[in-house]
């Protein structure tokens, strides 16, 4: 019987002003922890700011992204013998300039990209007051807004796995029962898409505890043919792969049978 393939494709680091470590650090820690594939895939610059860093606690600087790029390489070559390093991104998704993310991602050769919606209506959705003093409707727009960006990333052809795709419940946790049919739609077409979900095991961290997405979201995209990865979304070392065969357990408890990782692009699919 062949063993687990051990991996995490969701991590920081101190390039983004909101985690800690080096990658470096990341690299070890995962080594340690009997990893066979790390992936690095810290947020993405603001490409479309002229900025150079547009919010320095969210993301990292545009003139950091080749540095980041290379010391990802670097790593990859000097570990290959103890793990795979994964060059990774977690990529913002903005409808209006995804041609100039597209054109910088294509400069480099990533092993993947997690696009993840951050903004609706140009509000952070984990901004606590942001639901404050709106009616059931007005709710119910917000959520189905999120939903109709996450479509559109995953039609966008530009990732292959959708980041936390009910985060928006983080500090907000009523957000999961504000009703509307448009998840159900939403993973008919990433399904269609054929783009893959991570189950990110941050939401623990979050007013909502548990994962991202709730297990309801997980069924039904099980029903879809959804296909599914993991990803701590580690702000700091020692949160590599939490939670990783709890999530094994209940993904197969669900039915899923196998789950993916990402090699220069190619989505390989190895068993739960």
């Amino acid at each position: 019987m062949t063993s687990t393939v051990k991996f995490d494709l969701h991590t920081h680091h101190h390039r983004c002003g909101h985690a800690i470590g080096t990658i470096e650090d990341y690299v070890k820690q995962a080594i340690e922890y009997g990893l066979h594939y790390i992936g690095i895939s810290d947020h993405s610059p603001y490409f479309y700011s002229d900025e150079d860093q547009l919010y320095p606690t969210i993301a990292m600087a545009k003139s950091e992204f080749v540095p980041y790029i290379e010391e990802v390489l670097r790593l990859k070559e000097a570990y290959k013998d103890k793990i795979h390093v994964l060059l990774g991104v977690e990529s913002d998704f903005f409808p209006n300039h995804v041609n100039i993310y597209r054109d910088q991602y294509l400069l480099h050769p990533i092993d993947y990209i997690i696009g993840s919606v951050h903004y609706v209506q140009d509000v952070n959705i984990f901004k606590k007051d942001r639901w404050d003093g709106l009616s059931t409707e007005q709710q119910i727009k917000v959520k189905e807004e999120y939903y109709t960006l996450i479509q559109q990333s995953a039609k966008s052809g530009l990732f292959q796995i959708l980041g936390h795709i009910d985060a928006m419940k983080g500090f907000y946790p009523a957000f999961s029962d504000i009703k509307t049919d448009i998840i159900e739609q939403t993973l008919k077409i990433i399904s269609d898409s054929d783009v893959a979900i991570e189950i990110n095991t941050s939401g623990k961290t979050k007013d909502c505890g548990g994962w991202y997405p709730a297990d309801d979201i997980l069924e039904r995209a099980l029903y879809y043919n959804v296909k599914v990865t993991f990803g701590s979304d580690s702000h700091k070392p020692e949160r590599i792969c939490d939670d990783f065969d709890l999530v094994r357990k209940r993904l197969k408890e669900i039915g899923f049978k196998e789950w993916a990782y990402f090699v220069e692009k190619k989505r390989v699919m190895t068993s739960l």
